[in-house]
């Protein structure tokens, strides 16, 4: 008998037989959650909304084929121009659960080969 997927369970599959088709970028890791900024202001989860969205920055999960920039590759953390990424799928992989998003490459800001912490974020805890 063949085991049903429910419908809000993460798609699995294996990395390597993941493959995005011509110049697709997917990313993971980006993050919509709400912010404190160092002056102590609340600024409320956007994700899904219109308003207050802004550059947001992701890994390189996966990159198409027909993509001929050397730059960007697995690993690397892009800056996504605002509301420039589709809605995410989840996913569970070797590595865990995750949500991968699809970016235009005329849409990367910048690059960076490490994590770039959000300078609004502060270390206040409430």
């Amino acid at each position: 008998m063949e085991e049903k997927k429910l419908a809000f369970e993460p798609h699995k599959f294996s990395k390597s037989q993941f493959k995005p088709i011509g110049a697709h970028i997917i990313v993971s890791e980006m993050s919509f959650d709400q912010r404190i900024t160092h002056g102590g202001i609340l600024l409320p989860n956007d994700d899904m909304k219109s308003s207050g969205i802004r550059p947001r920055w992701g890994q390189i999960y996966a990159v198409g084929t027909e993509n001929k920039d050397p730059d960007i590759i697995e690993g690397k953390w892009v800056c996504v121009s605002h509301g420039r990424w589709t809605r995410g799928i989840d996913i569970e992989d070797e590595t865990g659960k995750k949500t991968l998003r699809r970016v235009d490459p005329n849409d990367i800001l910048m690059m960076s080969d490490e994590y770039v912490q959000d300078s609004t974020l502060s270390e206040m805890v409430y």
